[in-house]
């Protein structure tokens, strides 16, 4: 998530409080996709997918789904997810 570190040094509990409120919604969304949370850290999740075409479909949806949640609060306070398809990023690189 990009300035998350931010973010909690504003507001601590109302940061992880609305973190976990995305979170309600953006896992129903990696469930819906067949993604599995592999890992988890304060701010970021590794999540494996069935396949590529599951990965893209669900990044699409979580994106449409943060921008809407983020429409009404203002720019300093929005929380941006970040999301990188390694699969991609390993083709790139052969």
């Amino acid at each position: 998530m990009a300035g998350f570190s931010r973010l909690m040094g504003l507001d601590e509990v109302g940061t992880a409080r609305i973190l976990r409120e995305h979170r309600s919604v953006t896992d129903a969304l990696l469930a819906m996709h067949g993604g599995r949370i592999v890992k988890t850290t304060g701010d970021g999740l590794l999540v494996e997918f069935p396949s590529v075409v599951d990965a893209v479909e669900c990044a699409v949806a979580v994106q449409a789904v943060m921008a809407e949640r983020n429409e009404s609060v203002p720019q300093d306070r929005r929380m941006l997810f970040r999301i990188l398809d390694p699969t991609l990023t390993l083709l790139l690189s052969e």
